[in-house]
């Protein structure tokens, strides 16, 4: 019987402490043997980490002491993930419920493709499980954008197919001890956003492919600790990422288009959100 490799599953959490309750009780019924849950709370002052420990003994809680943001507090625990020798490394965002069966979807096809470094799960919204919110995603350099494919799509399964991807989302970014060594960790210099995209941009450098599966399904409650998937908050520091991530890594000569397309989607964006909230 072939053994199967070691999985830690990081949970970050700030002030989430009902959110992060759900999640762990998703992950509880979670049918992958072994796997560990590690949650790391980034100097929460909701008694999250009393709750949580109360609630669920078996599970670790790390405490940063301060907020660390998503890519400091995650890199607390792939560290101690690393450390303690685990073959696989998952960040899941505490906004989210979990069919039980992704974590073995997600490591058969790490298991079944030698070349991938990463995998993420088919995304859905966790308000409409039927709604797809990520189904793989693409970079666009020369407009400075990143979108999700599948969003807003139904279910339908036209989203069915695994695949590759340009990068997997943060919210499930599921990677192999190897791709974390060889490319390191999160990026701490993005304030928000855009730092699952630089690893896993770093990740494809460096001779990994990243995968898109959609036989594991997350639900996402979409941007809780921004505030929501619209708010001014996301979107300036969407903006901001997404630049800091196109400068870095687009080639010079499209740096003259690049930041004028990335300020008409945000725009655009930003206008609709102001639309949404004078309806409300």
């Amino acid at each position: 019987m072939t053994t199967r490799p070691s999985v830690d599953i990081i949970v970050l959490n700030w002030n989430g402490k009902r959110d992060t309750l759900e999640c762990l009780t998703s992950l509880r019924a979670v049918t992958y043997p072994g796997a560990r849950t590690i949650v790391v709370d980034n100097g929460s002052t909701d008694d999250s980490v009393a709750a949580i420990r109360d609630a669920f003994p078996d599970v670790e809680v790390m405490e940063t002491g301060k907020n660390l943001l998503f890519a400091g507090g995650n890199n607390v625990g792939v560290r101690r993930s690393l450390a303690d020798g685990t073959d696989v490394i998952m960040l899941l965002n505490n906004d989210t419920t979990v069919d039980p069966g992704f974590v073995d979807a997600l490591v058969n096809r790490l298991q079944s493709d030698a070349s991938l470094g990463a995998v993420g799960a088919k995304i859905l919204y966790h308000a409409a499980p039927s709604v797809i919110w990520y189904a793989g995603g693409e970079i666009s350099f020369w407009s400075g954008t990143m979108r999700h494919r599948g969003i807003r799509a139904g279910d339908d399964g036209t989203f069915d197919t695994a695949g590759p991807t340009d990068y997997a989302t943060g919210c499930c970014l599921c990677g192999t001890r190897t791709a974390w060594e060889k490319t390191g960790l999160l990026d701490e210099s993005y304030a928000m956003y855009a730092e699952d995209a630089d690893w896993c941009l770093r990740a494809r450098r460096a001779g990994f492919a990243i995968g898109y599966e959609p036989a594991a399904k997350v639900y996402h409650k979409i941007s809780v600790s921004a505030g929501g998937h619209t708010s001014l908050f996301k979107l300036r520091k969407k903006f901001v990422g997404n630049l800091r991530f196109f400068f870095r890594h687009a080639a010079w000569y499209q740096w003259p288009v690049f930041p004028w397309l990335n300020i008409i989607v945000n725009g655009i964006a930003a206008s609709r959100y102001i639309l949404a909230r004078k309806r409300a």
